[in-house]
């Protein structure tokens, strides 16, 4: 997959100390929340450590304790910390974290230095779309059948045509989604690969020759799924994720 999305500029500044930010009155919640969970995440607030208190957060950020109150609860339902009467606020280990809330996804991928949360991502995804692809080929039927070539078509057309081939692709991997019929497989992986496309180190931004060979994968793809052939569908899908990552993986990360 490609996009031209940038990703946007890591966090860089502590929660804890520098001067006072003031913000828009309607982004002031948003903007403590994305900053809490940013600085959890990148480790600076590590797990067992306690939050600073209300009012220092709240000189901090330059917004009142009401605001600083309920962006902590929005931090807690996100599983990244515990409130405990008379113990203040404590950061929880990752395994409690909720990797797919929105919030948390993006600030994984945005602080991804070794691109180890995008590996992760890939194997994850391979995995779930692998399984879809199966199912999709044992319920095929003339409509599903017609639908894929359709899209497949749509791709195909757009070779060379950086953002239309993006988009036909995605199509193309959530028509299977669908027609597999794996609703909470389906919701995880469009949650993983949205937010991915979205990061320019995951989408790359290969040539044309590059769009082909993703094009006879998908052929492949779509060639063991019509047939019902749901063994090789999901082989083949597996093989097209794993690759299709290892070829944009940029070179100068190692792996983890």
């Amino acid at each position: 997959m490609s996009e031209h999305a940038s990703d946007p500029a890591p966090l860089k500044r502590s929660v804890l100390a520098g001067p006072q930010t003031r913000m828009p009155p309607a982004r002031l919640g948003v903007a403590v929340v994305v900053d809490l969970v940013a600085a959890i995440v990148t480790g600076e607030l590590q797990p067992g450590d306690v939050l600073p208190p209300e009012g220092t957060l709240s000189q901090r950020f330059g917004v009142s304790r009401t605001v600083i109150r309920e962006s902590v609860k929005r931090v807690e339902e996100k599983g990244l910390v515990v409130v405990a009467q008379g113990r203040g606020t404590t950061v929880n280990p990752p395994s409690a974290w909720n990797v797919l809330d929105p919030v948390v996804l993006s600030a994984l991928v945005d602080h991804d230095d070794t691109l180890g949360v995008l590996d992760e991502l890939t194997i994850v995804r391979a995995s779930l779309e692998a399984s879809m692809a199966a199912e999709a080929a044992r319920r095929q039927n003339p409509e599903f059948s017609e639908e894929l070539r359709t899209l497949f078509e749509q791709t195909e057309r757009h070779l060379g045509d950086f953002d239309s081939y993006n988009d036909a692709d995605a199509a193309f991997h959530y028509a299977i989604m669908e027609q597999s019929g794996i609703r909470l497989a389906a919701n995880i992986t469009r949650i993983l690969f949205a937010r991915a496309r979205e990061s320019s180190r995951f989408t790359g931004h290969h040539g044309a020759d590059a769009m082909a060979v993703t094009l006879e994968e998908h052929r492949s793809v779509l060639d063991a799924i019509t047939r019902g052939d749901a063994d090789a569908a999901a082989n083949a899908m597996h093989d097209h994720i794993a690759n299709a990552w290892a070829r944009r993986r940029p070179q100068d990360h190692a792996g983890h």
